[in-house]
Formats: C-alpha cells, structure tokens, sequence
C-alpha cells in the first residue's frame, strides 16, 4: 500500500507535524481544531497531552479520512511547561532545563469514524549546564516561542541536549512509529 494513497486529516496547525507526516510518505490535508488547550485542575502531563490528542481528532468530521492528532508538552520534575507566552517566561522556562533533565510528553490520536485509537509516547531528555547568553541569544532568535518547553530540538536547541532516549520523531511533535501503524490498520479496517 501507498502511504500517499490513504485519505489522511492531519488536526493540527503544526507544521512539524505536518512535515514529519509528509516525510513518512503520507498527503495530509490540514484542519485546524478549535480546543481549548488549559489543562484541567489537577491534570498530569500524561493525561493532558492524551485528553488534547483525543478532542483534536474528535473535533474534525470525516467519515472516510484517517485523522490524526497529536500534543505535546515538557514536564520537569513534575511541572508542564507548554509554549511560552512572552520572551522573558522563554528565558525562565530554558534555565529550569539548564543542566537537568526533562520529559516530553507526546500524546496521539488516530481516529477513522467511530474507531479510536491513542496513546502518549514519552522521550527522556537532558540539557547541558547552559551559559544565560546562549538562553538569551536563543531566544532572541524567535524559535522557542511556538514550542513546549520554549525549544526545539531539531532546531538550535540541539546543541544543548547531552543525552536522549524514546522516538526522535516524538520529540518534534508526533510519535511516527504508533501513529502510522495505527493509521494504516485503520485504513485497511483492521482490528488493532
């Protein structure tokens, strides 16, 4: 089977996202959803990012398209850290990775009609000591200001990584290894 054959909606404005879907061979048609992203009182990391994958792909109609969904966030020791909403919390969020280490946290969701299937990937993550010019001259560059935990690792904030463990694929913003298998049993109207 072709990948680029099966009808596919991609429930998200990430471009990352939609990259990583394209690269593994697949044409996803973008929908945009409209979900409330606070997390709940009391919610964790793990059952946020997996509530928001789920409403993401329940909030697009399509009775034939696989649709997929995803969410993502940092957490360290415990404390979500979502995208950033000015420079200065950036800065903040970036010194508390300095020298430490984090999770991401990917939840997903593949959905044909009434079937659904999700989950929550999680990748093991360790910053460098980081010196404050190299968190400012970061975040003056703009890039962390649309990701969780104020970085992207496939972009400048590489180079601050000492040591990683889970989906590379994962920590960009959608776990490719669980989604596409489920997406094309799905297709294909298989019981997974």
């Amino acid at each position: 089977m072709n990948r680029s054959e099966i009808p596919l909606i991609l429930a998200s404005a990430s471009p990352r996202r939609r990259d990583l879907l394209q690269a593994a061979g697949f044409r996803p048609q973008i929908r945009i959803p409209d979900v409330d992203e606070t997390p709940l009182k009391g919610e964790t990391a793990r059952a946020l990012v997996e509530r928001l994958a789920v409403e993401k792909a329940k909030s697009v109609s399509s009775e034939e398209a696989v649709i997929i969904a995803g969410d993502t966030v940092v957490q360290r020791d415990g404390e979500i850290l979502g995208k950033p909403s000015s420079p200065k919390e950036a800065v903040r969020m970036l010194e508390s990775l300095s020298g430490r280490s984090h999770q991401i946290l990917g939840g997903w969701c593949v959905r044909r009609g009434r079937q659904l299937c999700h989950g929550v990937e999680v990748c093991e993550v360790e910053f460098r000591t980081l010196e404050s010019s190299e968190i400012s001259e970061y975040v003056h560059s703009g890039e962390p200001m649309d990701k969780a935990g104020a970085y992207a690792i496939q972009g400048g904030a590489g180079r601050f990584v000492t040591a990683f463990k889970g989906y590379w694929s994962n920590a960009i913003g959608l776990p490719l290894i669980p989604v596409t298998f489920t997406a094309e049993h799905l297709f294909m109207d298989e019981i997974i």
